[in-house]
C-alpha cells in the first residue's frame, strides 16, 4: 500500500529526519497526562465515597474536557507533522488542506 503524492508515512519519521514536535512537547504532553490521571483518581475516590452524583458527575465533566483537549492537540500534531510534509510550501494544496482539516477537527472536539 502506498502513499498519496506529498503524504509522509504515519510510522515514523523518514529516513534521516527526527521529529523535533514531539521531544519539544513531550514533557508538557506528559504533564497533561498526569493531571488526567489525578483527575481520574479524584473521580475513583468520589465513588468509594458517599457523595453526591452531582460532584461525581462535575469531575467526569472535566476529564472529559482534559482529554479531549489532549486529543486535539495530538491529532493536530499528528496531521501537521505526519500526514503532510512539514517542509511543504505554505501555500500547497496539501498544506491548506491539511490546515482545514486541523480547523475542522478543533471544532468537532470543542
Amino acid at each position: 500500500m502506498g502513499h498519496a503524492k506529498g503524504v509522509v508515512s504515519s510510522v515514523g519519521p523518514p529516513p534521516g529526519r527526527s521529529v523535533p514536535h514531539t521531544v519539544r512537547e513531550k514533557q508538557k504532553l506528559v504533564n497533561r497526562v498526569k493531571r488526567i490521571q489525578g483527575q481520574v483518581a479524584a473521580v475513583e475516590e468520589l465513588l468509594d465515597g458517599d457523595v453526591d452524583c452531582e460532584r461525581a458527575l462535575h469531575t467526569l465533566a472535566a476529564c472529559r474536557g482534559a482529554i479531549t483537549s489532549l486529543m486535539a492537540e495530538i491529532l493536530e500534531d499528528h496531521i501537521r507533522y505526519h500526514v503532510i510534509d512539514p517542509a511543504s510550501a505554505r501555500d500547497s494544496h496539501e498544506r491548506q488542506a491539511a490546515e482545514q482539516l486541523v480547523d475542522i477537527v478543533k471544532s468537532y472536539l470543542k
